[in-house]
């Protein structure tokens, strides 16, 4: 814990009305809170993660801010959203978990954010907002912009990788980015001396070789002028800058969980560090305020709190509206059919019908192409990846683009795959598209927090949309073994916000690619690696989309329909190639979500015996859940029951012959026959 020191403070050149302006300032968001723990015990909100005794950090950071400046707080930071003028009874009804609350009911106490203040909610996973506010200072430094965006953390949130990645993309890109940790001493109940060993927390600034400084949180005009001067060395020297404020929580981490085990003498020793009563001493010292005023304005906010909750307890009724739920889990794309600036392609008719000039591409350079072609239309797309620069990336399909684009628009990356997500996130809250290569499919666990519970949540909390592309290289079939070969599709399929594509040709490869990069969703694309270079096929030149959400028919039959997608649509077309006396339907999904059910429907309809082909393992496999929708919508067209070919239960195997064991191509004939036979 820190020393606990004599506060002086330093006026500089700030006026007597500003001083007041900012006592006023510090006193409103906690008057609010003392007010709020009275409501919770009265059973008027249902929880409260109280910052008391530590508000000078957010108030006076926020102040040193320009409000257009973004700001990513934690749950303990009130000051910042008063500071940016949220009006009380607005605030009333989302902790209220009211309808016409900042996030419709959907979100809990301070985990929202809001554009028109500039401030980005937090989840409750603590360090993903530190990426985000990457994005955002990259954004600022590719504008040229002479802005910051800072970032909240706390002293337990230190430990998390989320930090030591954040700080590491910040300091390699030199992003004018300022991290705030508020340093109360516990991570809930877990003491700093369980949580790192060096000597002070600041001490980590110096291995990203980036700048850093240790100030006294409770000192408003301490935290003001400190984080005012940080944000210009930022700006001019686009560089980020750790900030670590000593300050204590004088409640609970939340306030049913108590406070048994802090050592009761703390709280005796930081009462005497109180950031209001100093302050407020130190302008009675200073003839800048009498207790008459004080008295004034404290009667004043209190009435202010009155009226504000009044018009916060007239809330609308909850209505719940089914529909709206649905409609709110995606950003808005326009309606099929009404795209005017781009071309969108059916091709579930021949290429000859399309009336489009084309030329052979492989897999890979239809990709590339779509990129490219994405690239020219959006110059406020960036690409991010690992080694996807100079090097072309790990399959080379960005080769060349930076002697075309840019390194500022073809970026390199450290390996900090949940950081750059996070970054990717924080460049479209500034209006920017992004498309980052996960290099391998496999790789998505160790951004599987930003990708699952940030892109995807974040426009149904408070929508702002995720305007994101991650590349997804997949599939076995080229010996890689366990690590680098796993179907992983079905982990995001169930995931509400995102859209999964999957394409199986070169045509559908380059328009749901540039559909992709204009969808302001994130989308997962993925990519299957053994179809780079061994499928090819006529493409047209010009820039067109696929679209999402609608599956390809891709053969005509009426006994048996193989519902599929990536290597399946080539494996089943070479079985039913092989097997002319069986006459075989095909549907490709193309997207795994949404799913096309008209499609599906479809193709029960059209043979009454389905075949749901895939390369993931079989147990959680999308086809479970697709099998499901069909006994569930169209039992009444089966003649059989609904059949899943997919491959082993166990982890893909290096060894060429196992493999080819483990795959589901290898059981197809099987499932055929029994389906036929049934």
């Amino acid at each position: 814990m820190a020393e606990i020191r004599n506060m002086i403070f330093d006026r500089k050149d700030l006026s007597d009305k500003q001083l007041i302006d900012f006592y006023k300032t510090l006193l409103w968001p906690r008057m609010i809170e003392e007010k709020m723990l009275v409501l919770l015990r009265q059973g008027k909100i249902s929880k409260w993660f109280s910052g008391i005794g530590q508000e000078a950090i957010a108030v006076g950071a926020t102040l040193a801010l320009q409000e257009d400046e973004w700001i990513m707080p934690l749950h303990r930071n009130l000051g910042v959203f008063t500071t940016r003028n949220m009006p009380l009874h607005k605030l009333f009804k989302q902790w209220q978990g009211a309808q016409d609350g900042y996030s419709k009911g959907r979100e809990r106490s301070f985990h929202f954010g809001n554009k028109e203040h500039h401030i980005c909610g937090m989840i409750s996973h603590l360090g993903p907002q530190l990426a985000i506010a990457d994005g955002v200072a990259l954004a600022h430094k590719l504008r040229q912009e002479k802005k910051v965006s800072l970032a909240f953390t706390g002293d337990g949130g230190t430990s998390e990788g989320d930090f030591h990645e954040a700080l590491n993309v910040a300091a390699v890109w030199d992003l004018p980015v300022i991290f705030i940790i508020e340093n109360n001493g516990y991570g809930l109940s877990t003491p700093v001396n369980e949580q790192y060993r060096c000597i002070n927390l600041i001490d980590k600034a110096k291995g990203y070789g980036i700048e850093g400084i240790r100030i006294d949180g409770n000192n408003l005009l301490e935290v003001y002028d400190t984080i005012k001067g940080v944000r210009e060395y930022c700006i001019n020297n686009q560089k980020p800058y750790l900030i670590e404020c000593m300050t204590f929580r004088m409640r609970g981490h939340e306030e049913a969980s108590g406070t048994k085990y802090v050592p009761q003498d703390l709280f005796k020793l930081w009462e005497m560090k109180d950031p209001i009563k100093n302050y407020e001493q130190f302008l009675l010292e200073n003839n800048v305020l009498n207790e008459t005023t004080i008295a004034t304005i404290r009667k004043e906010f209190k009435e202010k709190i009155e009226s504000e909750l009044a018009i916060g307890y007239d809330s609308k009724p909850m209505v719940v509206d089914t529909e709206a739920e649905m409609e709110d889990v995606y950003a808005r794309t326009e309606v099929r059919g009404q795209k005017t600036e781009v071309r969108v392609v059916d091709n579930s008719e021949s290429n000859s019908d399309l009336g489009l000039q084309t030329s052979e591409l492989r897999l890979i350079d239809a990709i590339k192409d779509g990129l490219h072609q994405s690239m020219q239309k959006h110059p406020n797309l960036i690409l991010m990846g690992q080694d996807i620069a100079e090097y072309g990336g790990a399959f080379k399909i960005t080769e060349g683009f930076v002697e075309e684009f840019g390194k500022a628009r073809v970026r390199n990356t450290p390996l900090c795959e949940s950081a750059i997500v996070g970054a990717a996130l924080g460049l479209s809250l500034e209006g920017y598209k992004s498309m980052m290569e996960m290099q391998f499919a496999d790789f998505a666990t160790v951004g599987f927090n930003q990708i699952i519970n940030n892109l995807a949540k974040i426009h149904y909390r408070w929508g702002q949309n995720a305007d994101v592309v991650i590349r997804m290289p997949t599939g076995g079939g080229v010996g890689a073994g366990p690590f680098h070969s796993q179907s992983n599709e079905a982990w995001f399929v169930k995931t509400p916000g995102l859209k999964v594509v999957y394409p199986s040709t070169p045509i559908d490869a380059k328009g749901l690619m540039i559909a992709a990069i204009n969808d302001p969703n994130p989308v997962l694309f993925f990519e299957h690696k053994a179809l780079y270079r061994s499928v090819s096929g006529e493409v047209p030149t010009e820039y067109y989309e696929i679209e999402i959400g609608k599956a390809r028919h891709v053969r005509e039959g009426d006994e048996v329909s193989i519902i599929t997608y990536g290597a399946g649509v080539h494996w089943a077309e070479d079985y039913a190639a092989e097997h002319p006396e069986i006459s075989i339907d095909i549907l490709d999904l193309r997207t795994l979500l949404p799913l096309d059910y008209f499609a599906i429907r479809e193709a029960v309809q059209r043979t009454g015996r389905i075949i749901i082909l895939h390369e993931d393992t079989l147990i959680g496999g999308i086809g479970g859940e697709i099998a499901a929708w069909i006994a569930e919508n169209c039992f009444g067209l089966l003649d059989a029951p609904v059949l899943r070919c997919a491959s082993l239960d166990t982890p893909i195997p290096f060894n060429l012959e196992l493999e080819q064991n483990f795959m589901a191509k290898g059981r197809l004939d099987e499932m055929v026959q029994k389906l036929i036979n049934y």
